[in-house]
């Protein structure tokens, strides 16, 4: 009886669903859903019964790009897979899937064990690899193979970052031709990094150093042009291509454009482009450092273009970019020099609130919010119906939301190990409750009862969205 529970009363909601339902838990998985109050719900019995009443039951969040403990601009990011997937379940989400990276002059296999090392034993919840190729050779192109037969089965390359994680466009295209072939998933960083180095190299000379300028010389029109780029050269490959973190109206104009051909192209956004803008960059005193990352805000004025793009499914998913770096000692490298600020922000645990604010405020329907967040994620990276939804045979992997709590986020009170929040004082409706990772509580009614070593690596399929 001990490995059954039984979450009453609660309003499931699904990708495709919403039904008041009983769910049953057994070993770990989902055994049945039943309407609640009927004979067959009723029958149930198990030793632990959590009351849903007046609450959302949804799958566990699966973010499937976030970065822990990565070695950027002479630094760490801050979480460790211990911290982060911790502060990853208290913000709902149940499954991320992290960056291992290749480094110039190593093999892909190196990367992946070092990074196997620093999850392993430390994870709150489950979590799996995507691979950085930042070499790309004839021995690269054959380890490709081994790893998706292994069950990593997604690379990402950059167009941006010259002599760190660059790719030029015969490399791309290589590593391209490669995963059309073994059903691996190329995903890019699209971003002119070439140009954008000339104009970072032009606007220190005029002395325009502060934070926003970031934003300035990495040009929306460059992160157009370098997906179309990316769009025509995954066409020359025939193979499909995922463009991560998506943040200008242009972009989501090349990709929107990609799909009515017909073409296998997808796209992500990121919270902190649909909620933030050039005006956090823009704060006084160096505090826009706080909002640095790449791509980079956008003004406000694209957020209606990404919130359409969501809506309409030229835009599929949301994940985090989840890569912190603390405001002091970190962020600080960039006084007097925004090309030295440390990319990235912090967002792992709020983006199931941050999407659930979106359901409220009317720009996305609930089903909608499970979609972008748990379903298409897991499917588009090969781990659905395991992960992303609630049915039978799926991993218990269950969030208990209260749609009707408020709360103020704020680094006071964030689990994430970063000292400030990129949405601080914002006040949101809606809170994780409770959440299970395989049937067990991880977070129990706003209490934290997981432990590191729980989560489990995560072997993932191919893409799902293809033939």
């Amino acid at each position: 009886m001990s490995s059954r529970k039984i979450i009453r009363g609660g309003l499931v909601v699904t990708a495709s669903d919403e039904i008041h339902a009983d769910v049953l838990i057994e070993d770990g998985r989902i055994a049945a859903l039943a309407a609640s109050g009927t004979p067959a719900a009723e029958a149930w019995t198990a030793e632990t019964v959590i009351d849903a009443t007046g609450k959302y039951v949804i799958p566990g969040g699966v973010d499937v790009h976030t970065h822990m403990e990565l070695p950027f601009g002479g630094t760490f990011a801050s979480d460790t897979f211990e911290t982060g997937t911790r502060a990853a379940a208290w913000g709902g989400t149940t499954t991320i899937v992290d960056f291992a990276v290749q480094s110039v002059g190593h093999t892909l296999r190196e990367g992946l064990d070092a990074w196997h090392a620093k999850a392993e034993g430390n994870c709150a919840i489950d979590y799996g690899f995507h691979m950085i190729v930042s070499d790309v050779n004839q021995e690269t192109l054959k380890e490709m193979d081994l790893l998706v037969e292994e069950g990593v089965t997604s690379f990402k390359q950059f167009m941006a970052y010259p002599g760190v994680f660059y790719s030029d466009d015969g490399q791309i295209l290589r590593a391209m031709q490669r995963s059309a072939e073994n059903g691996g998933l190329i995903m890019m960083h699209a971003e002119n990094g070439i140009a954008i180095d000339v104009l970072v190299e032009q606007a220190l000379a005029r002395g325009e150093t502060d934070p926003r300028y970031h934003g300035e010389v990495r040009k929306a029109l460059l992160e157009a042009e370098a997906t179309h780029r990316a769009i025509k050269l995954a066409q020359v490959a025939g193979a499909p291509l995922y463009v991560v973190h998506v943040s200008a109206a242009e972009a989501v104009a090349e990709l929107a454009r990609a799909r009515d051909e017909g073409l296998n192209v997808f796209g992500e956004t990121c919270p902190q482009y649909l909620f933030l803008s050039t005006d956090n960059l823009a704060e006084p005193d160096f505090e826009g450092a706080k909002y640095v990352c790449s791509t980079p805000l956008r003004p406000k004025e694209h957020q209606a273009k990404l919130w359409q793009g969501l809506r309409t499914n030229d835009l599929q998913v949301v994940s985090t970019d989840h890569c912190p770096f603390c405001f002091v000692g970190q962020k600080e490298l960039g006084r007097g020099d925004f090309s030295k600020i440390p990319n990235g922000l912090p967002g792992v645990e709020n983006r199931m609130d941050l999407l659930h604010q979106a359901v409220v405020d009317g720009h996305i329907s609930r089903r909608r919010w499970i979609e972008i967040a748990c379903a298409t994620p897991a499917r588009m990276f090969g781990m659905y119906p395991k992960k992303g939804t609630i049915a039978p045979g799926a991993d218990a992997d269950v969030v208990i939301y209260d749609p009707h709590a408020e709360q103020t986020v704020s680094a006071e009170t964030h689990h994430m190990n970063v000292d400030y929040s990129a949405y601080e004082g914002r006040r949101l409706t809606g809170r994780v409750e409770t959440v299970l990772s395989r049937g067990e509580p991880v977070i129990t009614e706003r209490e934290y009862t997981g432990r590191a070593g729980h989560g489990v690596y995560t072997p993932r399929s191919t893409c799902q969205y293809l033939n």
